[in-house]
């Protein structure tokens, strides 16, 4: 059981003490428009990356393993093209791993290995919290990487 623990509480310090802060310096040195800049049509802004983290987040863990509704609209995310400014989707960010950080909080590590239906596959309570943790990971790494080009002098 302590490894179960472990790896719960690990997750809840990588979202928490090392993604967001890293997302929230990076967020701090751009501008809105820059937050919102996109290479081509193609590519994904700041803004629709930081969407979408929260999107998946909150799908996979507040709603699949919270049991909150899922009203999640993943298409949307990546077609806004409004400029949602940098403090309103701070706000969400924040909200939203305040929520998941409630969930894993409270949440038994006896049941890591209980199955739940996200985004219409069965996956364990393991495989939802590896997901979430590393896809998070993986979207701060490309906003760390676009701060870089747009903050280059």
């Amino acid at each position: 059981m302590e490894v179960s623990r472990a790896f719960i509480q690990r997750a809840r310090e990588l979202l928490n003490g090392e993604y967001l802060p890293k997302i929230e310096r990076c967020l701090e040195k751009l501008t809105d428009e820059q937050i919102w800049w996109r290479s081509n049509p193609e590519t994904n802004s700041i803004g629709n990356l930081l969407l979408h983290i929260s999107g998946n987040a909150r799908q996979w863990i507040v709603c699949g393993l919270g049991g909150e509704t899922d009203k999640r609209v993943r298409s949307a995310e990546f077609n806004e093209r409004r400029i949602i400014t940098r403090d309103e989707l701070l706000f969400q960010l924040r909200a939203t791993v305040v929520e998941v950080d409630k969930v894993l909080r409270g949440f038994e590590p006896a049941r890591l290995l209980d199955e739940y239906r996200i985004q219409g596959t069965e996956v364990t309570a393991l495989a939802a919290i590896f997901h979430v943790t590393e896809h998070f990971s993986m979207h701060a790494g490309q906003v760390l990487y676009i701060t870089k080009l747009l903050s280059a002098h």
